[in-house]
C-alpha cells in the first residue's frame, strides 16, 4: 500500500426531514447567500424548504449557476459575497452547483485574477468563505470532497481545482429530494459514480485490501442500483442507497493509499468543454475505450473485478477481459448512454480537436503510470468513434 494522508472534515446529515436542521449548521448572525441552479430548486420544494430552515437570517439568493458552471457567472456572485458582506456560502443543488460555489468560496477571498485558482491546481487559494450544501442530484460527491470543475466560455477551457480550504462544513442529503428529478440526471448520477470509483480502483494491485473491497462493494451497490432506478423513481431504499454511494465514491477514501488514473475523466472534460456532451455521458465512450486500449497494464485488476464483482470464473484470462468490457458496455447502454463518439457525431477531425486541447491543457503524460501520451489518448478516442 502507498503512503498516504487521509483528512475529511465534512460533517453529513443524512435522511428525510434533515433540510430543517439547517437552522441548527448555522451561527444565528450568519449572513449567507444560497446557490443555486434553475428553477428546480424552487418547483422540486427545496428552496421554499431551505428558506423556511433559515428563518430570520439575513440571506440573498443567487441563481442561475449552470449545468457546466462557468466562470463568467459565478464572478457574478463572487461581487455579490463581496458588495454585500456574505461570511457563509449555501450550496442547494447538484455538483455543479456545489463545485461553483466551492470557486465563489475560494475566489470572493482571492486577492488576484481568481483565474489562477483554476490554472493552479488550487495551490493560489488563500483564505475562503465558508461553506456548506443541501444535495438533490447524487452524482459528483462534491458535497464530500474539496475538488471542483469550471469552465471559462470565453477561452473554451474546463479546469479542476482543489483545495482542502474549500471542503464543505455539513452537507445535507435527503434521498425524497431527487424523486422530482429529470432520470436522464439520475441516470447521469449513476454512471458518474461508477466510473469515479473505476478510476481508483482500476489500474494496478497495490496490496490495498481495504480500499479494493470499498471500491468492489460500491461498483456492486452501483450496477445493482443501475438496474432498478429506472423503475423505481420513488423508492426512498434505492434513491437514498443511491446518494450515499455517490457521495462515497469520491470522499477520498476509496483512492487512499492506492494509484488513481483520472485519464477518462480528463479527456471526458474536454469532450464536454467542446462538445457540450453531458459530463456522465462522456465518460460512458471513453471508459470501455480506455479500458480496450489499456488492458494491458490493467489486467490484474480487470481479471480481479471480473471474479470478485462480476463472479465471471469460466473461460481464458483473456475472454474475461473481453466479458468485462462487453458488460461495462452493456451497463452504459442500459442506462441509455452511448458508449462511441459517433452518437454524438463526432468523427476523426473532432479526434483531432480534442488531442489538440489536451496538449494545450498540458494533460500529455495521464494514468495511473503517467504513460499515456498524447498518442495512446488519440488512440483511446479512436476506439471509441
Amino acid at each position: 500500500m502507498l503512503n498516504f494522508e487521509f483528512y475529511n472534515p465534512t460533517k453529513i446529515l443524512f435522511g428525510r426531514g434533515m433540510i430543517a436542521k439547517l437552522d441548527e449548521q448555522l451561527s444565528p448572525s450568519a449572513k449567507v447567500l444560497v446557490l443555486y441552479g434553475g428553477a428546480s430548486a424552487e418547483k422540486s420544494g427545496t428552496l421554499p424548504e431551505v428558506r423556511q430552515a433559515l428563518g430570520q437570517r439575513n440571506f440573498k439568493e443567487f441563481g442561475g449557476i449552470e449545468a457546466n458552471p462557468t466562470y463568467e457567472t459565478l464572478m457574478k456572485a463572487v461581487e455579490v459575497v463581496r458588495s454585500e458582506g456574505i461570511d457563509f456560502l449555501l450550496a442547494v443543488g447538484g455538483g455543479s452547483v456545489m463545485d461553483g460555489t466551492k470557486f465563489v468560496s475560494a475566489a470572493a477571498k482571492y486577492d488576484g485574477e481568481p483565474w489562477d485558482i483554476l490554472t493552479s491546481q488550487g495551490e493560489a487559494v488563500q483564505e475562503v468563505v465558508p461553506l456548506g450544501t443541501v444535495v438533490t442530484l447524487p452524482a459528483t460527491g462534491s458535497e464530500m470532497n474539496s475538488l471542483s470543475v469550471i469552465s471559462r466560455q470565453s477561452t473554451g477551457d474546463k479546469l479542476l481545482f482543489g483545495n482542502p480550504k474549500v471542503f464543505p462544513r455539513f452537507s445535507i442529503l435527503d434521498p425524497t429530494r431527487t424523486y422530482s428529478l429529470p432520470m436522464r440526471q439520475v441516470v447521469n448520477g449513476v454512471a458518474d459514480s461508477f466510473v469515479h470509483v473505476m478510476e481508483q480502483y482500476m489500474t494496478y494491485p497495490a496490496q490495498g485490501m481495504v480500499q479494493d473491497r470499498y471500491a468492489e462493494g460500491l461498483l456492486s451497490s452501483i450496477l445493482e442500483i443501475g438496474g432498478k432506478i429506472v423503475d423505481a423513481p420513488e423508492d426512498y431504499d434505492v434513491r437514498a442507497n443511491m446518494m450515499w454511494v455517490a457521495t462515497q465514491a469520491l470522499n477520498g477514501l476509496v483512492g487512499a493509499g492506492v494509484p488513481e488514473d483520472w485519464t477518462t475523466h480528463m479527456i471526458g472534460h474536454e469532450l464536454t468543454a467542446k462538445y457540450h456532451i453531458d459530463h456522465a455521458r462522456t465518460l460512458a465512450v471513453v471508459f470501455p475505450a480506455l479500458l480496450k486500449v489499456r488492458r494491458d497494464s490493467k489486467r490484474e485488476k480487470l481479471l480481479q473485478y471480473a471474479s470478485r464483482v462480476l463472479h465471471l470464473t469460466e473461460g481464458t484470462d483473456d475472454e474475461r477481459i473481453d466479458a468485462v468490457i462487453a458488460q461495462t458496455e452493456a451497463f452504459f447502454e442500459s442506462l441509455g448512454m452511448p458508449t462511441r463518439l459517433s452518437g454524438y457525431d463526432i468523427g476523426q477531425e473532432g479526434i483531432t480537436a480534442i488531442v489538440g486541447q489536451l496538449e494545450q491543457h498540458g494533460m500529455t503524460a495521464l494514468g495511473e503510470h503517467k504513460d499515456i501520451t498524447l498518442e495512446i489518448s488519440r488512440q483511446i478516442l479512436e476506439t471509441a468513434a
